[in-house]
């Protein structure tokens, strides 16, 4: 397994953020993006009387987590699972609350690495973009398959791409004479697509199409919608939560349910605010925090990246 390629994002800064609540004894930290376990691995070393709990809907990523986990022994504990399945997965070990939660949203290296999972437009691959491929639909099915004005939707709403008329009217044309299998031939049809001011700007034309299938193919931004609040209420007070984002829409989604958490639900004009209106989370970051110049410089991959962290100050009072 290639290590060397694999450089966790804001590592420290993410382990400075859990470290108050993860010192204690019988602290549980969760790992909702196990990926090639770069942060789990740190996590364990830095808390060492924590337990970890990761999960990973890629069974590849479990497997090669699991070599690299495994001196920890039974502190760690690997889930095939996606994250909004959190609660399930808790139940099912019997843990109640947690200490710590980590989100690292995204594509895992591993997955951009391997040209045959068909993430990366910088390679040709088979459309395939599913994070777990034992289940649902592939990029290239979507592609053949969806009607046109969802294929703009999708693209408007996941990629923010403003030529989405113009890309899927090229799809829909291309795909009549052929049906698309493989990244290197939408990659040129993008490029031939755009118009030349539209090639000017923001690295390579198909990146936003890319990000908008891997987010419907994997049904990244509902998973999310359910995950972050599932795993605010898993935490104990005193507990904590760090998220990375890699792109505006993620970002906004933690953005609200923090800011919605970290906010009284009071009606206005009450001269005491009772407990149950009071806020049940304390923000930890100002606004977004970004990666440094020589972060960035290590690992190109955390250029994108936003970290928002949380604390759990109160219980939900029904």
């Amino acid at each position: 397994m290639s290590e060397s390629r694999h450089v966790p994002v804001m590592l420290q800064r993410c382990l400075d953020l859990l470290a108050p609540a993860l010192e204690g004894p019988e602290a549980v930290v969760v790992d909702c993006t196990l990926g090639l376990g770069g942060h789990s691995e740190a996590l364990l070393e830095r808390f060492p009387d924590a337990r970890l709990v990761a999960l990973d809907r890629d069974k590849e990523a479990l497997r090669l987590s699991g070599e690299r986990l495994a001196p920890h022994g039974e502190r760690a504990t690997l889930v095939h699972a996606v994250y909004d399945e959190l609660p399930e997965v808790l139940d099912r070990l019997g843990i109640a609350r947690v200490q710590g939660v980590l989100f690292d949203l995204g594509v895992s290296s591993m997955q951009l690495d391997e040209a045959g999972r068909g993430f990366a437009y910088a390679q040709d691959a088979p459309l395939d973009m599913r994070m777990d491929q034992t289940t649902g639909v592939s990029a290239a099915e979507v592609l053949n398959t969806y009607p046109p004005g969802e294929l703009v939707r999708i693209l408007r709403a996941y990629g923010e791409e403003k030529q989405a008329k113009r890309i899927v009217s090229a799809i829909v044309r291309e795909r009549e004479k052929e049906p698309f299998s493989n990244s290197a031939r939408l990659v040129e049809l993008i490029r031939d697509a755009l118009p030349q001011a539209a090639k000017r700007t923001g690295g390579n034309p198909a990146k936003r199409t890319f990000q908008a299938l891997r987010i419907e193919v994997n049904g990244e931004l509902s998973v999310l919608e359910r995950a972050i609040p599932a795993a605010v209420k898993a935490l104990d007070v005193g507990g904590r939560i760090a998220v990375l984002s890699y792109h505006s829409l993620e970002d906004r989604l933690v953005k609200q349910v923090f800011a919605a958490g970290a906010a009284t639900t009071a009606p206005a004009g009450l001269p005491v605010v009772p407990e149950r209106y009071q806020p049940r989370l304390k923000l930890l970051t100002r606004g977004a925090e970004l990666p440094t110049d020589e972060e960035i410089a290590e690992n190109r991959r955390a250029a994108p990246a936003r970290l928002r962290g949380a604390q759990r100050i109160r219980e939900d009072v029904e």
